[in-house]
């Protein structure tokens, strides 16, 4: 049965959008990129649900509905978060000179199993951002970052967290 705004349909092209974030400061010092855009889907005339996974913004998870604002520039700027998505966001750089070097294959590989999914941001700065999705083994997702971490895979930070992730 169709709702009067008609029925509910999959989101065309024109429905995505950039939205971008603000990147604030960290305590190791100035970011990189004072911003960072995310793709998303147009929910309505000023909330979007993000696409993918932020390399950069504290904060966010894919998969969350955001409130933005448009400028006079027509850019799309994220004001606040209207509903969260139950995910989280891991950043994982494998350690150079440790036994993974820069193969980011081998850290999709290690943590595939449990249904992450992420982006690598370039070949020559191999950092991995990943979706950790809320119904994850959050448990053996975090031990395994830890392991990775204690033998010298890799390094990582959760940028973006839940209840459900602090307490498993």
């Amino acid at each position: 049965m169709s709702s009067p705004a008609g029925p509910e349909r999959p989101p065309r092209e024109a429905d995505q959008i950039k939205v971008w974030f603000r990147v604030a400061p960290r305590e190791d010092g100035p970011p990189p990129y004072e911003t960072e855009g995310l793709w998303a889907t147009r929910l309505g005339p000023d909330t979007a649900r993000v696409d993918n996974v932020p390399f950069l913004r504290d904060g966010v998870a894919e998969g969350e509905t955001v409130r933005f604002r448009t400028d006079d520039d027509g850019v799309h700027w994220a004001v606040g978060r209207v509903a969260d998505s139950g995910n989280c966001t891991v950043r994982v750089l494998p350690v150079p000179d440790g036994p993974l070097g820069h193969d980011v294959r081998a850290v999709h590989e290690r943590l595939a199993g449990f249904g992450l999914t992420g982006e690598v941001f370039s070949a020559d700065f191999p950092l991995v951002a990943l979706t950790v999705p809320g119904g994850a083994d959050l448990r053996g997702v975090k031990a395994l970052l830890a392991r990775g971490r204690d033998e010298g895979w890799w390094h990582f930070e959760v940028s973006c967290d839940t209840d459900a992730w602090r307490s498993a």
